[in-house]
């Protein structure tokens, strides 16, 4: 379907939900709304926590989903919409749900030697202060979470404890990842293109939900300053994290980079934010498109994958 036929078709946005990213996944439902009007295209906006989201899907020709986390973003919406035979964008049943679990992503990434941060699986019978001994400091975090939603640092067997208890009220198991004291930088894919990386900047001692969303003082830098070759390192990278997932359309790579200058691939998001503010329109502006651009080609490209 080429771009003219696009605006003659309607497209169902589906956002809301009832994850805890719900308020995000609204405001990127009302952006993608909005860019896809302004290209003339018929467009029904569907908040899926409503009990009759499924009976306005049909005459649509495509379904645009900003559903972040479980629901929207694990493969059970591209299920749904698969069975009743609508288009969709994004990565399909699959790269959706592998991506979202953070356990599965990293055992993948070690069997195929992308590099990722050492890991363990905590339960309530973990022996806390052996897991320090073994990973020093660690990033605890819900294996099936986005926004950084539940997580945070732990350095010692009590912190890391306390760390377990916040992080298993959300939804799958919960992972202890070896820290990397460095940058974070984020990777848009659209298509088959690394779009530029971004270096992210907070006074915080990570990107944080705070530091994503709240704070004013967040820096962003695009280009982030890494050199041509360093640039391709961190794209072919992102790039093969993302296939390994079977993962496709678009979506974003977060990674760190330790005192040596190695990059490490922490998660994939496969239903990144589209607000104004967010990080794929943000890298997507570098190379000149802007978001009514950016959603047309997702759109365009999701209906060439054939979903």
């Amino acid at each position: 379907m080429n771009p003219d036929q696009l605006r003659q078709s309607k497209i169902v946005v589906l956002s809301g939900g009832d994850s805890a990213e719900r308020d995000i996944s609204l405001q990127s439902g009302r952006t993608v709304a909005s860019a896809l009007q302004l290209q003339g295209i018929d467009v029904l906006a569907v908040d899926t926590a409503q009990s009759d989201w499924a009976a306005k899907l049909p005459g649509a020709s495509l379904a645009f989903i900003v559903l972040h986390g479980p629901g929207g973003e694990d493969g059970s919406m591209q299920g749904a919409l698969q069975t009743l035979g609508i288009p969709y964008t994004g990565s399909g049943v699959l790269g959706s749900a592998l991506a979202m679990d953070k356990k599965r992503c990293k055992q993948v990434w070690q069997g195929i030697g992308v590099a990722t941060p050492g890991f363990t699986t905590l339960t309530p019978t973990t022996d806390w202060q052996g897991v320090i001994d073994r990973l020093g400091k660690v990033f605890v975090k819900p294996a099936c979470e986005g926004s950084s939603f539940g997580m945070s640092t732990a350095d010692s067997g009590s912190t890391l404890q306390q760390a377990y208890v916040i992080a298993s009220q959300y939804s799958g198991e919960v992972l202890a990842e070896q820290f990397i004291n460095g940058p974070e930088y984020t990777v848009a894919i659209l298509g088959d293109s690394a779009l530029p990386s971004i270096r992210l900047e907070t006074a915080n001692e990570f990107y944080d939900y705070e530091a994503k969303y709240l704070s004013d003082q967040t820096l962003y830098q695009c280009p982030s300053g890494l050199d041509a070759r360093e640039e391709a390192d961190i794209a072919a990278l992102s790039l093969r994290a993302f296939r390994s997932l079977d993962c496709s359309v678009w979506g974003r790579v977060d990674l760190m980079r330790d005192a040596m200058g190695r990059f490490f691939v922490l998660e994939v998001n496969t239903v990144p934010g589209m607000t104004s503010h967010s990080l794929v329109p943000m890298a997507a502006a570098a190379v000149g498109m802007d978001i009514p651009a950016l959603v047309l080609r997702i759109a365009e490209l999701s209906l060439s994958e054939g979903h």
